[in-house]
């Protein structure tokens, strides 16, 4: 009998470690697994981002839910389920170069625009982009980085392919490929997301329509930016630029030149780096694909709200 005990004793000894490493190691094991944190929205609560400025155009960073008013589909929303001010965010930019035959003969120019708010703006340390070129292929001819030195490289590269003869373009192919894959790794992380697209707007390859591009976009959190090289501000190739930045919270600016290009770069640095963002419960949310009208105002005087106008009611968002 005693014998047995002692057995027993020795077996306790050597199997209750054993017991308790196997134990932690699968406590740090789980919580590993658990890392990093993921944010769950249901399907009919949408998630809106917007930048509110005064008349000066400083941001307004202390807006309550009382101070806004928000409509979707002409409809007032009371079912608010979060307001978060978001300041001094990091950049997450896309440069996207149209290099179709039509803007080539701008990308000079373009490339001095992306010189310039990469030296200027982009904060190293801090701040990362990438420089793509698309036609109705895309190509990175820079990956994320916060060097402004590469980035001007990865613009300097930008050019017309041997392999291409008068190339045609898909826009809405390009935006939908870039928001969904350059941006997959950052949505958990609070940043200004935006694409800065250099083109006539013309759209004459894509297998994507421009809902589902937008709405990837959305997903993502990306604004689109546009310096257009339109001929015209009502041809069909500005209305389609003018569509794809409105729908998803950016601004066209149309051929500037001299000091205004800085005080565009300006403008759109600011509207990305100082945001909120808006959690609500949609009360007619059906999920067939229709676009939702949303307008966001403010009830302080000379405060000016800049967001996407509105969303498309998919399963997924």
């Amino acid at each position: 009998m005693r014998q047995c005990t002692a057995l027993f004793r020795w077996l306790a000894c050597i199997l209750l470690p054993l017991a308790t490493i196997r134990l932690a190691h699968g406590i740090q094991k789980q919580a590993e697994t658990s890392a990093p944190y993921t944010f769950h929205i249901p399907v009919d609560e949408i998630s809106l981002v917007f930048h509110a400025s005064d008349a000066q155009g400083k941001p307004v960073t202390n807006l309550t839910l009382d101070e806004l008013q928000l409509t979707d589909d002409d409809k007032q929303q009371t079912q608010f389920a979060m307001l978060q001010s978001l300041q001094d965010l990091p950049i997450r930019a896309g440069f996207l170069f149209d290099v179709s035959a039509s803007v080539l003969k701008d990308v000079g120019f373009n490339r001095s625009v992306i010189q310039m708010y990469a030296s200027r703006l982009l904060r190293k340390g801090f701040d990362s982009a990438f420089v793509m070129q698309f036609d109705t292929d895309t190509l990175i001819t820079q990956n994320w980085t916060d060097n402004d030195g590469a980035i001007a490289g990865g613009a300097a590269a930008i050019g017309e392919r041997s392999n291409r003869l008068d190339p045609l373009t898909a826009i809405f192919d390009s935006l939908y490929i870039t928001c969904r894959d350059q941006w997959a790794q950052n949505r958990s992380e609070a940043t200004g997301n935006f694409i800065l697209l250099f083109s006539d707007g013309e759209d004459d390859a894509s297998h994507a329509y421009s809902s589902e591009a937008v709405d990837m976009c959305q997903r993502a959190h990306v604004a689109i930016y546009v310096f257009s090289s339109s001929k015209s501000q009502f041809s069909d190739g500005n209305k389609t630029l003018t569509d794809l930045a409105r729908k998803t919270g950016g601004r066209v600016f149309v051929h500037p030149r001299g000091n205004k290009i800085m005080e565009d770069l300006a403008i759109m640095e600011t509207e990305q780096r100082f945001q909120y963002r808006l959690t609500y419960k949609a009360s007619t949310f059906v999920a067939n694909g229709s676009f939702h009208r949303v307008e966001l105002r403010c009830a302080i005087p000379r405060v000016h709200i800049a967001t996407r106008s509105g969303y498309y009611a998919f399963a997924r968002r």
